[in-house]
């Protein structure tokens, strides 16, 4: 089971390059998520997240063109790997077992009021 094992994290990063597909960049895959999932990501936890996906092999890179708004410093784009679709697909079917498996009864709850 651990061939594929990704954290919560790591997850919503694969899923987000995906979402952003050819414009999958550090600043804008933070921006993604901070705004779908209402988030804060640092910069340096995704950064470190991006480069251990990467050299898991769940992710490749590549360098965009060099820019003066960015003080002739390139961006980096980030692209899913199959090995990378393949996490993706190993947690998504985990954790479907894992709702599928849940009885009836165990969500037949009521709100309290505190």
């Amino acid at each position: 089971m651990k061939k594929y094992q990704l954290g919560e994290f790591e997850e919503i990063v694969l899923l987000t390059v995906g979402v952003l597909y050819d414009e999958a960049y550090g600043v804008a895959i933070k921006e993604e998520i901070e705004t779908r999932l209402k988030r804060k990501v640092s910069v340096g936890a995704l950064q470190s997240a991006l480069r251990r996906m990467e050299k898991k092999g769940y992710l490749d890179s590549r360098e965009g063109e060099i820019t003066k708004k960015r003080g002739g410093k390139p961006k980096r784009f980030f692209k899913i790997t199959a090995y990378g679709k393949e996490a993706l697909e190993h947690s998504k079917d985990v954790r479907t077992q894992l709702w599928n498996s849940i009885p009836e009864v165990a969500f037949n709850l009521k709100l309290s009021k505190i």
